[in-house]
């Protein structure tokens, strides 16, 4: 589970979770019928059903990305001057995978959506698409992803992992997030025969 408290109130936070205007200033452009019962398509990534809806306390979807199906609850309070969100996020995982990356497969993830939210709810203003896709493999990224994974693999020790294999997933996880994708060199999207 992820929490965070945001300093807004829990209208302002419900909407910024919830309005298909507000959604791609912070996370990715969505489509679909955002009621109970309706489809929803994150673009290039989830899609999936409304399974519930309490404004503006809760809502339940299902998170469903090519084969693969899970579940997601988030649950708004109020705290204090702000608001706390909490993101549980339910999936079967292969125990090949988990034992690869662990929880920090999803939660880095889900910790970078979460401080995008963030920084949308401080200004207002839509986070910068080309800052939020080079963010994980700038210095301070890749600190912010370090600290995440971190806090996953002491969750999962917490949860009856082992120390050492829960660590050492958590450094797979930072080098997945943090490693900059080679680009193609110029003669391998060519058939070098020039015909």
């Amino acid at each position: 589970m992820a929490r965070r408290t945001y300093p807004t109130d829990q209208l302002d936070l419900w909407e910024a979770l919830t309005s298909p205007e507000r959604i791609p200033r912070w996370f990715l452009p969505v489509s679909g019928d955002l009621e109970v019962g309706g489809r929803y398509q994150l673009e290039g990534n989830a899609g999936g059903v409304v399974e519930r809806c309490t404004a503006p306390d809760s809502f339940a979807v299902t998170w469903e990305f090519g084969e693969m199906m899970s579940w997601l609850e988030i649950t708004l309070t109020p705290a204090g001057q702000g608001t706390t969100l909490e993101l549980a996020h339910e999936a079967p995982v292969d125990p090949q995978m988990w034992g690869q990356f662990g929880p920090g497969a999803v939660g880095v993830g889900w910790d970078l959506a979460l401080m995008g939210l963030g920084l949308h709810l401080e200004s207002g203003a839509p986070v910068d698409p080309t800052i939020a896709i080079t963010f994980p493999t700038s210095p301070e990224g890749i600190e912010f992803v370090r600290r995440s994974a971190a806090g996953w693999a002491d969750a999962a020790v917490s949860d009856g992992d082992e120390p050492g294999p829960a660590h050492d997933a958590a450094g797979r996880t930072v080098a997945f997030y943090t490693t900059v994708p080679e680009e193609p060199s110029d003669s391998e999207g060519s058939s070098g025969s020039g015909n």
